[in-house]
């Protein structure tokens, strides 16, 4: 796997310092739903209107009006420093159901990043992936697999998550949840951003290792969305056909 830099220290380097007041999106939200919010929110930035925010605002609790509609309702209103704004999208959200729902979560977001912008007078940093985080901890799936593709014996399990866990908590990481499945392992955690998840990987890796030498060095990480071992068996099956 590549490289994974300390995100912290990069958002530190992209700023020129400090990173303001840092916030990560906690929700798992569609990647592909966070492009086409953050797509309409530019474009809106580009031909503004705030009066047309907020003369649609009561319309949202109107069951006539179609998805796209409530969606451009709410992506301008997040895009104004208004704490009525704020107020009308989270009263929104409590009775929102998908896809309205996630869209509307990413809009709280940014009105809330504005407001407090303004409010501190300070840059707010956002950082959303697919799967979330929580405070200034990133959630990651990780799979691991057995070095020959044998499937791994309950001592080997058994290993994996005593070993994961004790190394994690070294890093104040945290393991959510492990399952496995023949030779493979996942692995879906919280880990703070000054740490490197590869050195943080290896290290565990290796304490396992101690244990028969039975995991892979290598392994798969995502931030994206929580892959099923159908969906990982195949990318391993098209890699290996590839070379």
């Amino acid at each position: 796997m590549e490289e994974h830099e300390n995100l912290y220290e990069k958002i530190r380097e992209i700023l020129g310092g400090s990173p303001g007041n840092l916030k990560i999106l906690e929700q798992k939200i569609d990647m592909d739903l966070q492009m086409e919010y953050y797509d309409c929110s530019m474009k809106i930035r580009e031909e503004r209107s705030d009066d047309w925010a907020l003369e649609h605002m009561q319309y949202l609790q109107e069951p006539g009006y179609s998805v796209d509609v409530k969606k451009e309702i709410l992506a301008r209103m997040a895009s104004i420093e208004s704490v009525d704004c704020y107020r009308a999208i989270e009263l929104f959200l409590k009775h929102a159901e998908e896809p309205l729902y996630s869209w509307a979560l990413l809009a709280l977001n940014e009105s809330r990043m504005l407001l407090e912008s303004k409010i501190l007078d300070e840059n707010q940093v956002f950082i959303s992936t697919g799967l979330g985080g929580k405070e200034e901890k990133l959630r990651y799936f990780v799979v691991l697999m057995s070095r020959t593709r044998v499937d791994l014996t309950s001592t080997q399990k058994m290993v994996i998550k005593n070993e994961f866990e004790f190394i994690l908590k070294k890093f104040d990481a945290v393991m959510e949840e492990s399952n496995f499945s023949g030779y493979l392992a996942t692995i879906l955690l919280l880990l703070p951003m000054n740490h490197s998840l590869k050195s943080v990987f290896k290290e565990a890796i290796d304490e396992c290792n101690r244990y028969g030498d039975f995991l892979n060095d290598d392994f798969i990480v995502t931030n994206v969305r929580i892959l099923s071992f159908g969906e990982i068996e195949d990318f391993l099956d098209r890699k290996n056909e590839q070379g």
